[in-house]
């Protein structure tokens, strides 16, 4: 009986740790959302500074991508191998570095500095997850995710409405980078303090570096992660590189809209990501479904998209962003599905797996659509038939998820009537 009385105490106290410490990743997840986003409301800037074509700026921004996804591999392994008191701040560390190497004006520094960022910025949602997974109970789960992503989408939102009028009279574009990672050398040791010591036990397999890569082999066997990675992939297509690249010009050139407007309306659709993400994943919890939710907001996003693109007059400003960003939020859903179809120990190496897939996408697509949207363009101005002949790709990914979604297998307290029945009679009892 007392060794039952001492330890429920202390799994308590562990527990409350792990939630603590994942409320201080959020701000890193906000502030490197941010650093993420605010390229897009300062492409003129940067391409001047920096002597770049449309082509080099989204050649420069779409590098955070490469190491984002790369080093997504390498922060699940290191958080199921060692647990997330060092892992974490290791990366905000990084991203910090990153931040002020592309604030100091240089072109070469400026992509040293963005692939820092990518590189550290691949431990911030990965490492939220794995504390959320370690102070929530799986009946919530999927609202903590979904809360987690809100959380960066609104760092997301506010690279663009918030950075866009600071760059042009409170800071410079360059001190804008170099506060921003001073900030977030702070929150790096405040993680460090605040994150609990212990973590799951080590899988087998000796203490070799290459060994703590083996969950990997868990995790990427199962087809079921791979549905997970790409459904979710293409889902962010919309966002990390239409609105937070593409967004503002797109309404600038492309609607002839002014600088602050744009700003603005750009920032909807991440806006709608924040209500979108934590709304999506409680209602998943709610009905005890993933599937129906995910494919329900993925078809919001594709009449959403569509009506943007393609009839831009047909809604009022503001409206179809919104919508869009909401029906974003379904793109987190896969992060639950892929933790809930892999065993238990290699929560890390799941979230890794699928940053890896979600991120290697984008990190193709990026310029791979600015050499798009320059070869229709014939190098010249970005009008609205141009952006509109290029989003045929977006369209068709967000379908492709879609039809891959339908072969994922649900996962949710709905489909396990045994576990319905345990709780029933536990209540019971």
């Amino acid at each position: 009986m007392s060794a039952t009385t001492a330890i429920a105490p202390s799994a308590r106290t562990g527990q409350t740790g792990f939630i603590i410490a994942w409320g201080f990743c959020l701000l890193f997840y906000f502030g490197q959302y941010a650093l993420r986003s605010a390229p897009g409301v300062m492409v003129p800037e940067l391409t001047t500074a920096f002597g770049l074509t449309t082509l080099g700026v989204s050649s420069l921004v779409g590098l955070y991508y490469y190491t984002y996804s790369t080093f997504a591999i390498i922060a699940g392994a290191s958080l199921d191998r060692y647990g997330p008191k060092y892992a974490i701040p290791v990366g905000i560390l990084l991203t910090a570095v990153g931040a002020i190497m592309f604030g100091l004006g240089s072109a070469s520094g400026a992509e040293v500095g963005r692939l820092l960022q990518g590189a550290g910025s691949a431990f911030a949602f990965t490492g939220a997850v794995y504390l959320a997974s370690h102070g929530f109970s799986a009946a919530w789960l999927a609202t903590a995710v979904g809360f987690t992503q809100c959380f960066g989408m609104l760092g997301g939102s506010a690279g663009q409405f918030a950075v866009g009028p600071m760059i042009h009279g409170l800071v410079s574009w360059q001190q804008f980078w170099i506060f921003s990672g001073l900030a977030l050398v702070v929150i790096a040791a405040v993680v460090l303090i605040a994150t609990p010591s212990g973590h799951d036990t080590r899988p087998s397999g000796g203490g070799s570096l290459l060994s703590m890569f083996k969950p990997y082999k868990v995790v990427l066997s199962n087809p079921q992660s791979w549905l997970c990675g790409f459904s979710a992939g293409l889902l962010f297509l919309p966002t990390t590189i239409g609105d937070m690249i593409w967004g503002v010009p797109f309404l600038r050139q492309g609607l002839d809209v002014g600088y602050a407007t744009a700003v603005d309306r750009a920032s909807m659709i991440a806006l709608g990501w924040v209500i979108g993400c934590p709304l999506l994943g409680f209602i998943a919890d709610r009905i005890g479904r993933r599937k129906p939710v995910l494919i329900g907001g993925a078809l919001l996003m594709l009449v959403a998209a569509a009506v943007l693109i393609y009839m831009p007059h047909l809604m009022p400003p503001y409206v179809m962003g919104l919508l869009l960003g909401l029906g974003s939020g379904a793109a987190m859903i896969p992060y639950t599905i892929i933790k809930e179809v892999n065993p238990d120990n290699v929560k890390g190496s799941a979230t890794g797996a699928i940053n890896f897939v979600v991120f290697a996408i984008s990190a193709v697509i990026a310029p791979g659509y600015g050499w798009l949207l320059t070869d229709l363009s014939g190098g010249g101005k970005l009008t609205l038939g141009v952006f509109q002949d290029a989003s045929w790709a977006g369209i068709a990914g967000i379908v492709l998820a879609i039809v891959l979604a339908c072969f994922l297998r649900e996962t949710g307290r709905a489909s396990r009537p045994n576990a319905s029945i345990s709780l029933t009679m536990k209540a019971r009892t």
